[in-house]
């Protein structure tokens, strides 16, 4: 029976000792590396191609949120499970959208990671039994029917990581180095992103990553 390989990325030792205890009990798991940043994860996603992620939401040099896409972009074969301490059903749903598969909160039975590793694999969605049941079913309607008539959907996918990473406090050089490419590529990005926003500067960004959602300000705040 081939394992599924899997990769714990978050930046509390205890976190990832305790869920490398957890999953040595599974006979068809295996945990083939650990990350203490979301940079690592994605250097590590690279190198070891596991088949799922588990990922912290809270994480410094690169919080999970922007992570999924990277990570989604360099190795689409890797599904992604999110760990959380935040349950906010507005957040789930940028979550699923960025890309991730399972949002396990870290309050939630142990078994969950497990069910939700299994599922990931599978390519199924899981949600934390904590979280509403409805949420998937909500958040697949919403992608249905939505029309991209938002500023913000319509970025292109490369402007919406620069748009997040920006938020996020990166500086030009920082997002170039992570998206490796040149800051005067990400310059152009940047007055892009101004132009079908309407925003100038990151202050005017934040303001707006809220305003649609896409920032929990508790998450940013940790």
């Amino acid at each position: 029976m081939d394992k599924i390989k899997v990769l714990i990325a978050d930046d509390h030792a205890i976190v990832r000792d305790g869920i490398q205890q957890l999953l040595k009990k599974e006979a068809n798991i295996e945990v083939v590396g650990e990350a203490i940043d979301g940079m690592q994860a994605l250097e590590k996603v690279k190198d070891l191609s596991p088949h799922v992620v588990l990922l912290d939401i809270a994480m410094p040099n690169l919080n999970g949120l922007e992570a999924i896409g990277l990570i989604k972009e360099s190795a689409p074969e890797s599904q992604i499970v999110i760990l959380s301490m935040h349950a906010n059903e507005s957040y789930v749903h940028q979550v699923l959208k960025s890309g991730a598969l399972g949002y396990v909160l870290k309050a939630s039975p142990s078994t969950d990671i497990v069910d939700a590793i299994r599922a990931a694999h599978k390519k199924e969605y899981f949600l934390s039994s904590k979280i509403k049941a409805n949420v998937i079913d909500s958040y697949l309607k919403t992608k249905q029917a939505e029309p991209a008539t938002r500023g913000y959907d319509l970025l292109s996918e490369r402007e919406q990581q620069v748009f997040r990473l920006v938020v996020q406090g990166s500086s030009t050089k920082e997002i170039a180095d992570i998206l490796c490419v040149s800051p005067k590529t990400i310059e152009k990005h940047r007055s892009s992103i101004s132009a079908k926003l309407g925003t100038h500067g990151r202050l005017e960004m934040l303001k707006y990553a809220i305003k649609i959602g896409i920032v929990n300000p508790e998450l940013w705040d940790s």
